[in-house]
This record gives C-alpha cells, sequence and structure tokens, in this order.
C-alpha cells in the first residue's frame, strides 16, 4: 500500500465522515422542528404540509445515507478492488488495439456505475415519491427512460470520449489543452441544442396559448429586453407532481419553459414572478459566469490530469498495475477519484450559487411583485414539500438556493 493509497483512503473517509454528520444534522434539525410551522410561515403554510415537508426530508436523507455508502463500496471496489483493472485487463485481451480496448473499457465501468445508481432511483420514484403523492412516473416509463439516457450517451458520449483519447494518444504533452478545449466547445453545442434537439426527446413541449397569461409573459420579456425563441409548457407531470419553471439554450435558441403542474399552481401574477426570477439569472450573467467557473475549473483538472498522467504512483495507488497503465485509464480514474478530493469545495460553490438566488430574487423584485414572489414561493415550498427548517450547516454545504426563512425574508425587504 503506497503513500497515495492512504492519502485517498484518508480523503475518502473524510468526505464520507463530514457528509454523514451534516446528514445527521440536518435530521435532527428537520425532526426537532417538525411539531410547529416556522414563525415566518404560520400564517401561510398549514401544521400538515409542514410536518409532510419534515416526513419527506427525513425520507430523502434516509435513502442518502444508503446511496452515500454504495458509492463509497462501488468506489473502493472499482479502484483498490481491482475492478477497473480488471475491465481494461478483459478488453485488452478481448481487442488488439489499446485505443479501443482503452475505449471499451472506459464505457463499461462507466455502465457498471450507472447501474448501480438504479436500484435507489427506483426506490426514489416509486417508494418516496410514491408514498408521497410526487409520482406520476410508471415502470415503463422509467425503464424506457434509463434506455434513452443509455442510448443518448453512447451516441453522444463515446464519439466525445474517442476523439478525447486520440486527442491524449496523439497530440502530445499540450494534449490537455487541447482536450480541454474539445470538452468546452462540446458542453456549448449541447447547451445550444439542449432545448430542440435532446430535451423533446423526454418530454412534450408545447406552445403556450394565446391568452392573457403569455400577454403578461410577454410584456415582462420587453420590459427586460430579453429574446426568445418562444414560451412553452412542459409535460412534466407525466413523471412527477413537482413544479418548476427555467429557461434553457444559448443564442437564438433560448426558451422559456413552465411545467405544467406549476402554470396549475400559481395564478398568473406569481408566474410573471417566478419567471422574472429566472431571467435575473439570465441579465445578471449569471449563466456566462457559471460558464466562465466551469471551463476554469476543467482546465485546472486537466492540467492536473496531465502531470498525474506520467506517475506511475498515481495508477498503483489506485489499483491500476502498471501492465494497464494507459491515458485511458488515467482519465478514467481521475473522473472517479476527483470529487473525493475536492469534496471541500462544495460550501464555496453553494455560497456563490446563493449569492446568485438573492440578485435574481432582486431583478424579479424589481421587474415584478415582490408579494407576488414571495407567495408563489411559498406555494412551491408546500407543494414540492421542501422542508421550511433545514439545518444552517447542512443548507451552507449544500443547498444553492437560500434557505426558505431567509430568502423570504430578503424578498419581504423588497416588497
Amino acid at each position: 500500500m503506497n503513500t497515495f493509497t492512504l492519502f485517498f483512503l484518508f480523503a475518502l473517509s473524510l468526505s464520507f465522515g463530514v457528509e454523514y454528520w451534516l446528514a445527521q444534522r440536518q435530521a435532527k434539525h428537520v425532526a426537532d422542528h417538525r411539531p410547529a410551522v416556522p414563525e415566518a410561515f404560520r400564517n401561510s403554510v398549514p401544521l400538515e404540509a409542514h410536518q409532510k415537508a419534515a416526513d419527506y426530508t427525513l425520507a430523502k436523507g434516509k435513502l442518502g445515507d444508503i446511496d452515500r455508502i454504495i458509492s463509497a463500496v462501488a468506489l473502493l471496489a472499482l479502484t483498490l478492488g481491482g475492478g477497473i483493472n480488471l475491465a481494461f485487463a478483459c478488453w485488452s485481451q478481448l481487442l488488439s488495439s489499446p485505443f479501443l480496448a482503452g475505449l471499451f473499457a472506459t464505457a463499461t465501468v462507466f455502465l457498471i456505475m450507472t447501474l448501480v445508481e438504479i436500484p435507489t432511483q427506483l426506490y426514489q420514484t416509486f417508494v418516496i415519491e410514491e408514498r408521497f403523492g410526487f409520482n406520476k412516473s410508471t415502470v415503463q416509463q422509467f425503464a424506457k427512460d434509463q434506455a434513452l439516457q443509455l442510448a443518448l450517451a453512447a451516441a453522444i458520449g463515446l464519439p466525445l470520449l474517442a476523439l478525447i483519447l486520440w486527442v491524449m494518444d496523439s497530440i502530445g504533452s499540450s494534449w490537455w489543452l487541447w482536450a480541454w478545449a474539445i470538452l468546452m466547445g462540446f458542453s456549448l453545442l449541447m447547451s445550444w441544442l439542449f432545448p430542440t434537439v435532446i430535451a423533446p426527446l423526454f418530454n412534450k413541449f408545447t406552445p403556450m396559448e394565446e391568452g392573457s397569461l403569455k400577454d403578461r409573459i410577454q410584456g415582462l420579456l420587453a420590459r427586460c429586453d430579453f429574446q426568445s425563441q418562444g414560451i412553452f409548457i412542459m409535460d412534466g407531470s407525466k413523471r412527477s407532481g413537482h413544479g418548476n419553471a427555467y429557461f434553457t439554450g444559448l443564442g437564438n435558441n433560448k426558451r422559456i419553459v413552465f411545467y405544467d403542474n406549476l402554470v396549475n399552481s400559481l395564478d398568473e401574477e406569481e408566474l410573471e414572478a417566478v419567471l422574472a426570477h429566472e431571467l435575473g439569472h439570465f441579465k445578471r450573467k449569471h449563466v456566462i459566469k457559471m460558464l466562465v467557473a466551469s471551463a476554469v475549473m476543467s482546465l485546472i483538472g486537466f492540467a492536473v490530469l496531465g502531470w498525474l498522467i506520467n506517475q506511475d504512483w498515481f495508477y498503483t495507488g489506485l489499483g491500476v498495475s502498471l501492465e494497464q497503465k494507459s491515458n485511458a485509464a488515467a482519465l478514467m480514474l481521475f473522473m472517479l477519484v476527483s470529487s473525493t478530493f475536492t469534496f471541500f469545495m462544495q460550501p464555496i460553490t453553494a455560497f456563490w450559487q446563493r449569492q446568485f438566488e438573492f440578485e435574481a430574487d432582486d431583478f424579479a423584485a424589481n421587474n415584478a411583485q415582490a408579494s407576488k414572489m414571495i407567495s408563489g414561493l411559498v406555494k412551491l415550498y408546500e407543494e414540492n414539500a421542501s422542508t421550511l427548517t433545514p439545518d444552517p450547516l447542512y443548507s451552507a454545504f449544500h443547498y444553492s438556493h437560500p434557505p426558505a426563512a431567509i430568502r423570504i425574508a430578503h424578498l419581504t425587504a423588497k416588497a
């Protein structure tokens, strides 16, 4: 067992321990506050809805604990347990081309990781979501979604992976710059294609009908100087009772999307305020900032991999023998373990995202009615069974949106 193996085990134990500790804090805090609705929501959220949200949060938390254990065991099995080494050894024996062997070995590991996650997804959908009245999906729909996702991963992911592996094998020491540029270009292309090519494979998008709601939204878009390729209603209710709204796409391919169950839940002024919030992300350039941050982190990651790829201890320390040492194996190992060493960045990223949410709320308050944003959010918290009493440390580490009480207080000051 080399030094890097010990370092990996320490990092994995630390990240697992911190996550488990935070999850237990969250469970205790939510359970302790279950008996009474928080003061800020006492006149707007019934006790029954508050307790349903607490029970829903606790149920998801218990499943999260199990999922965390399964993920850690799977990671250890694939690395120190020799799973990745075995995959690369088997494909090397089956194929004479090292390039193809590396490509299919990497794809095999990704497939295994996908299959490992399916049992908890099934339990989440057909036990927890069903118990709390959110699941609208069927086993057939679930299977269809999984098959379609795998097909897309093969049709889109395999060519991208093959191109990156070819660059790693052929370009020389500067390969990581080229691979990063390819990945960023691909990400931008997918962001542009997603609204019109990818998303319609999973859901039906119907243009919003003419009427007062559309007129109100178009008035908001005009005030905000926002150009889109249309306003669409998505049939989200065919899978879930949760509601949402978003805009998607880049350049001249932007779309505004409302879940059908959201449209049925909120009044027109509340929908206008929710959309104003989403537009705030665009107008405050949050999308661009996130893309830049992602590009910088990806560049750093590729640079680190460019150094690790030549270090024998990186392979042997993670269960891959020097006989199976390859660029593909290095890429696979790096993608698997990098989150273990960077988990400490989660609260930094979450804090940054929460500041974006405050800015988007401010934009909504300035371009719609803050009071309607508040009432719309309260309805969403209640209907989506979002806990009103998260643990402060847990939410600081994990929440990309401010906790309900803090967010409502911020908006109330703007009303």
